[in-house]
């Protein structure tokens, strides 16, 4: 079996949001030993859900599941001294500390980095910030919907053709995964720079409200080079760009700016008359009569099945893509031929189908190695055989969690 990339890694994992738990989580598939720490009444993932058959148990729920594939469990209470205590003697033979506290919060548990660099001056700790470790709003607590809003998503983001509706959340904890990815990566590159002799331990912060702005394409550009605010289009600057229904029920997303493309267009649809007219001269015409020329083209569309219409697209040439389900990406031949879905077999939930990596390794591979782990599975393990925690001092660091 080839060695996996961060083997021999240890990253311990702090947190509430599902930030930190992703980011321990993409080093762990990749091989580290991760060790997640949870409150006595465990992570606040726990109560998420889906559960199975909809009955509540925090021991099989899909979320955690998820966040949590490949990671030893602990139970701590580290706003106590003894859970602290623990927690410093774990931290001080670890390589990685990520957790996704507030600043203030991260003080309240002495989590500040030259206290945890004294303890481990060859550590690497992560803080993922909702604003980021300085400026004015370093101190502000906040939830996805707060995030999302202050990185400029919720405002792109709504029913296009409709810009007087207000703005609209994205599905899921976008922000969680989007600062756990971008925590995962930058401690890598530390862990790297450690490797390289260029730096002992550092210290990362990960301000999340920047992780949203910086994944928001070009909108930033257009407003600071031509003074161009993104919005949600009804009317767009060149068309078609359009989500349409087929006969089917299903969606299909036609992208032909491109008056090459068009034209291509213009030939599958069997030349029809209105694509003759002058409102329909060049993209931007277009656009600006969209409003008039849309119903045309939704009929066209309407009188195809979804993959009978890309199939045909796709001959001409013309940059057309299904609009997939869930249903379709778990039934995909394409993705399940790729080995993307990996079934994870849990002894609270049983057998599950979970999300893979959107990458391969060729030398190093990804994998799941163990299911996320019940509420203290590994305190014996860890605090006790790995720490040398006596059952009393380990029942006063967890305050009896099992």
């Amino acid at each position: 079996m080839p060695e996996r990339a961060l083997e021999g890694i240890t990253v311990v994992e702090l947190g509430k949001t599902g930030a930190s738990a992703y980011a321990a989580k993409l080093m762990a598939d990749l091989g580290a030993d991760a060790i997640k720490v949870e409150p006595p009444q465990g992570d606040p993932a726990r109560a998420l859900g889906p559960f199975p058959g909809h009955k509540l148990n925090p021991d099989a729920s899909g979320t955690y599941l998820y966040l949590n594939t490949n990671k030893q469990g602990i139970t701590l209470d580290i706003s106590s001294e003894k859970g602290r205590a623990a927690l410093d003697k774990l931290i001080g033979s670890a390589d990685v500390l990520v957790h996704d506290f507030t600043p203030k919060e991260a003080e309240g548990l002495e989590l500040v980095y030259d206290r945890i660099h004294a303890l481990n001056g060859d550590l690497i700790m992560t803080s993922i910030f909702p604003f980021g470790a300085s400026g004015p709003l370093r101190d502000y607590r906040a939830e996805e919907l707060t995030l999302l809003s202050a990185g400029g998503w919720a405002w792109l983001n709504g029913w296009p053709g409709m810009p007087e509706q207000p703005p609209l959340k994205p599905y899921g904890f976008q922000t969680a995964y989007q600062g756990g990815v971008n925590a995962a990566l930058a401690t890598m590159g530390a862990l790297f720079a450690r490797q390289r002799g260029l730096a002992r331990g550092q210290h990362i912060e990960v301000s999340v409200q920047e992780c949203i702005a910086s994944i928001l394409e070009m909108t930033l550009p257009s407003w600071s080079y031509i003074n161009v605010m993104a919005v949600r289009y009804g009317n767009r600057p060149i068309q078609p760009i359009e989500m349409m229904q087929c006969k089917d029920g299903a969606w299909i997303f036609a992208l032909s700016i491109e008056e090459h493309q068009w034209q291509r267009l213009v030939e599958l649809m069997g030349t029809p008359e209105w694509t003759t007219w002058e409102v329909a001269a060049n993209r931007f015409v277009r656009a600006s009569n969209w409003d008039a020329l849309r119903p045309f083209f939704q009929e066209f569309v309407s009188q195809w099945n979804a993959a009978d219409l890309y199939r045909a697209a796709q001959e001409k040439r013309v940059p057309f893509a299904p609009v997939s389900t869930l249903a379709d990406l778990v039934s995909s031949e394409h993705l399940n031929v790729r080995g993307f879905f990996v079934e994870v077999d849990h002894p609270s939930a049983g057998k599950l189908k979970h999300a893979g990596a959107p990458y391969q390794l060729g030398g190093t591979p990804w994998e799941i190695r163990t299911p996320a782990p019940t509420l203290g599975q590994h305190n014996e393990q860890v605090l006790g055989k790995m720490l040398g925690l006596s059952k009393d001092e380990m029942a006063a660091a967890t305050k009896g969690a099992r």
